[in-house]
Parts: structure tokens; C-alpha cells; sequence
């Protein structure tokens, strides 16, 4: 007789995306861990990112893989998972040859 898989075996545990995202915004010289939902728009991560760091939203840029993060991405729209990093730059201009 061959013995049939049982209804009570265990299955394994699949993880569903929880609603919210821990993200680490790093500049460089310091760190700042928020924890957002993954439908909120980076924009109030950036804001209080820049309130926290004495700084103007307009003077920094945040990338995410090399790729800048515009204010209505969203954790999902970037496919962010949990403890990622976000980084901040100072915008520079210039550069140009003489």
C-alpha cells in the first residue's frame, strides 16, 4: 500500500508582503530609518528626511540604485523591500568645460 500525503502536513511558510516597509535614508555620514506603507509616496519620506537634517528639500536628491526617486514613487512602484536604502546627495550643478 502506498501511504497518501495527509490533509494536516504542514505546507511551507509563504510571506505576503506586509503593508508597511522599514527604509534606511543614508547621506553619507548619517543614517535615518523611517517606517512607511508601500502605497505612501516617497515625497513625506524625503520631507521629513530634510526637516530631520536642517536641510531644503530642494538642495537634495535620493536615488535608489542609481536611479532618482521622484515625488510620487512609491516603495512598490521601486520594488523596495524591506530595508533598503535610500540615497541622499546634495544637488550639484556645474561641471561644464571651458
Amino acid at each position: 500500500m502506498s501511504e497518501s500525503p495527509s490533509a494536516t502536513e504542514t505546507k511551507p511558510d509563504i510571506k505576503e508582503p506586509s503593508e508597511h516597509i522599514n527604509l534606511k535614508v543614508s547621506d553619507g555620514s548619517s543614517e535615518v530609518f523611517f517606517k512607511i506603507k508601500r502605497k505612501t509616496p516617497l515625497k513625506r519620506l524625503m520631507d521629513a528626511f530634510c526637516k530631520r537634517q536642517g536641510k531644503t528639500r530642494e538642495s537634495i536628491r535620493f536615488l535608489v540604485d542609481g536611479q532618482r526617486v521622484l515625488d510620487d514613487n512609491t516603495p512598490d512602484d521601486l520594488d523596495l523591500d524591506d530595508n533598503d536604502v535610500i540615497e541622499a546627495h546634495r544637488e550639484q550643478i556645474g561641471g561644464s568645460n571651458y
